[in-house]
């Protein structure tokens, strides 16, 4: 008879704080036979924290595919995986997805230890009064085209429900944030927080522009919560339609994509098929597609 099951335990772990490990989370990572880890010098510091030694092995978006009929094999063996990332909740803009789907469809049992999240830590001190929001993560680093049309499509998705908007950005990436959303969504009430749980944690808030001025050499992690973005859609939002279609022209968007990014932004298909006729000289002149 072969061996039982194993079981996967997803385990939340600190985003800054060690005091933040939970005890079932200390648990999971003493009795699991393997941690599994986005990175296993994290791992070794919690298991230090601890003062425990387990075997790990690295899982993340660079090795998955290989490590994946390992890790399912020591769980046909009846093992017990403790799935960990750097920092929060696996699965949550971090690795780890692919692990448990592999994990629940050939029959292991998936348990799930809550930790904490920046998401919600940066929502607690925003302040901002909501039955839900719309967690974006992090934006395309590049092309320029991919991060600015995501951006638009997640602010209009959160404007047309009234809901915040929770992304994560990087130190280098933060003032081109800042730039856009000063753009697109001027009115918008930000409440960036930096380092969160941290010893330097800091949450600064205000407008885009606001915050712009607060933030001059940013450094360290950011969760950045966006909101009153139904009041900015419906007054357009900021959207200088010219100067967005301009500089997705120069980013090397095709004529239909450019108008439709226009249309995203609130104007009609006429309006965003002349604007984006007037930048491109093959097309001028072209009167809008219809019937679509």
């Amino acid at each position: 008879m072969g061996a039982a099951p194993g079981r996967l335990l997803v385990v939340g772990t600190p985003i800054g704080n060690l005091g933040d490990l939970s005890p079932r989370a200390a648990e999971a990572l003493r009795t699991a036979d393997l941690v599994v880890a986005e990175d296993t010098r994290m791992a070794a510091r919690l298991l230090a924290h601890l003062g425990v030694q387990r075997p790990t092995r690295s899982f993340n978006e660079h090795n998955a595919a290989a490590r994946l009929p390992e890790l399912l094999s020591r769980l046909a063996d009846g093992e017990t995986l403790a799935l960990t990332t750097d920092a929060g909740m696996p699965g949550v803009s971090d690795p780890g997805a692919a692990l448990v789907a592999a994990a629940r469809s050939a029959g292991a049992a998936v348990e799930v230890v809550p930790g904490p999240t920046a998401v919600t830590a940066a929502l607690a001190l925003a302040g901002e009064e909501a039955g839900g929001f719309v967690f974006g993560g992090f934006l395309p680093a590049r092309p320029a085209s991919a991060r600015a049309a995501a951006l638009d499509r997640l602010l209009g998705a959160a404007g047309s429900i009234g809901l915040p908007l929770v992304l994560y950005e990087a130190p280098r990436r933060l003032g081109d944030l800042l730039e856009r959303l000063g753009e697109r969504a001027p009115e918008a009430r930000l409440a960036v927080g930096r380092e969160l749980t941290k010893r330097f944690e800091g949450v600064v808030t205000g407008t885009p522009r606001q915050v712009a001025a607060r933030m001059q050499r940013p450094r360290g992690e950011f969760t950045i919560v966006i909101a009153g973005l139904a009041a900015a859609a419906d007054a357009g939002a900021g959207l200088d339609p010219r100067g967005v279609a301009e500089q997705a022209a120069r980013d090397g968007l095709s004529h239909r994509t450019v108008a439709n990014l226009l249309r995203g932004g609130g104007l009609s298909r006429r309006e965003a098929y002349d604007i984006a006729d007037s930048l491109s000289p093959g097309h001028a002149g072209k009167p809008p597609v219809t019937g679509r």
